[in-house]
């Protein structure tokens, strides 16, 4: 890599970094990715539907699903029914929710009980300053943004856990039963509100203090969403500061880097799509995740705004004479856990955007395994355009697994690969990152979409 390169990756990496501070939720990421779209002139799939713009060879288009899950898509010089070229990420990730009914008051101490979301390894979760993002919708229907934690003068909040001195019992449990899902109580408060009549005295203050902000009441929690995640900015890592550490790597990286490959895409022969959806970490469900009919609608709107003879067949086409990238991380080989992965078979941090023929768990449960006619077009376009790359499994057999958005959009007859950055410490509050994988990662998404 020469010094120009050098400064590219750099340079890359800051946006990534901005994004990652930026985009902490699905909702926030939406919003950012439309935002950066409108920047790069996409289209609301509105303004075509209802005839304010006219579809044609080049066209930019976004499609907002519920804020919670978008698509972009360039027009290609073919129609979409010969198929397109899509890269699909999620844009969720492991975090801890709070319940309905969140707030009591315990020992003097205010607390939010919460519900973990997605693989976590609970016990990560405690002793480190976290923040609160999300949406409530109060009784007049209003919907109030809420960030509390990331500004410099804002407080954080945390998850205790016990002192060593006292921690016998605790010491003898596994370490996944230490810390156990009921244990995820936020502390967020101890200041007792000055009434002798008033029970829970720390508990009314802290109400008191969410109605004079933010005008909400103790039932608005119902009607909310408000996820827990950890506080402040994206860093770099390392002395060589080569490395990224942030919250929500998996699979912001590859939702970002399909993002801004997707913008330098003009004029493809393919459809160009980018694909970025919710729900994944807890089994792509919803009317927001990959296995809602969100993608196949959208598809079908702009078949119906491209061909005067419309049909459902035209969509089924469509779907099934695409190529799709599945952007999702995998995991790097870690010298501190060297055990669990087949060095011989593994994915290294520094070496280039990851692919991987399957996921799954043992024999491969759950996983899309793609062609090798596939694999092999795959590996041509990155030869051809100097794509640092490799190929790796996600670890040993009968180590235990995992899996992506990839199967799904196989159902549709696609053919598909895994394909994103490798990381470090996945799931974890803080995961890592190769700048140099980040932006080779980008490289490989764009000459595939324009392939």
């Amino acid at each position: 890599m020469d010094e120009k390169e050098k400064d590219d990756v750099f340079k890359f990496n800051e946006g990534y970094k901005a994004f990652l501070d930026n985009g902490k939720t699905e909702r926030e990421c939406v919003k950012e990715i439309i935002k950066q779209a409108k920047e790069n002139g996409y289209k609301n799939i509105e303004e075509f539907i209802n005839g304010n713009e006219t579809l044609k060879e080049g066209s930019k288009i976004y499609a907002n699903n519920k804020g919670k899950a978008v698509a972009l898509f360039v027009i290609g010089k073919e129609l979409i029914e010969k198929g397109m070229h899509v890269v699909g990420a999620h844009i969720d990730s492991p975090r801890l929710d709070l319940k309905p009914f969140p707030l009591y008051e315990d020992g003097g101490l205010a607390l939010f009980k919460t519900h973990y979301y997605g693989g976590i390894r609970k016990y990560q979760w405690t002793t480190i300053p976290l923040a609160l993002h999300g949406v409530i919708i109060n009784k007049k229907g209003e919907k109030i943004n809420i960030v509390i934690g990331e500004e410099e003068n804002d407080p954080v909040f945390f998850i205790t856990d016990l002192l060593p001195h006292l921690a016998k019992d605790q010491n003898e449990k596994k370490l996944s039963e230490g810390i156990t899902g009921e244990g995820l109580n936020i502390l967020i408060g101890s200041i007792p509100y000055k009434d002798d009549e008033i029970k829970e005295k720390v508990k009314y203050n802290i109400l008191k203090l969410l109605y004079e902000k933010y005008g909400i009441e103790e039932e608005d929690f119902l009607t909310a969403e408000i996820e827990v995640v950890p506080a402040g900015k994206a860093k770099d890592v390392g002395i060589d500061k080569s490395l990224v550490g942030a919250y929500g790597q998996d699979d912001r990286v590859c939702s970002y880097t399909a993002m801004q490959a997707i913008f330098k895409i003009s004029n493809p022969i393919k459809t160009a799509v980018t694909l970025l959806v919710d729900k994944e970490e807890i089994g792509s469900v919803g009317n927001t995740g990959m296995q809602s009919r969100f993608f196949e609608n959208t598809v079908a709107e702009l078949i119906a705004l491209q061909s005067n003879d419309f049909s459902i067949l035209k969509v089924r086409r469509a779907l099934s004479n695409s190529k799709v990238l599945s952007a999702d991380v995998g995991a790097g080989f870690d010298p501190n856990f060297p055990d669990v992965l087949d060095k011989r078979n593994a994915a290294f941090i520094g070496k280039g955007v990851l692919i991987s023929k399957y996921t799954g768990a043992r024999g491969k449960s759950g996983s899309n395994d793609a062609n090798a006619e596939f694999l092999a077009m795959v590996r041509k376009i990155f030869y051809e355009n100097n794509i640092l790359w490799q190929i790796g499994e996600l670890g040993k057999v009968d180590q235990g697994g995992g899996g992506t958005i990839a199967y799904i959009l196989a159902n549709y007859g696609a053919e598909v690969v895994d394909c994103g950055v490798p990381l470090l410490s996945m799931h974890a509050p803080m995961e890592i990152a190769s700048k140099i994988d980040v932006y080779m990662t980008y490289k490989a998404y764009k000459v595939f979409l324009e392939a």
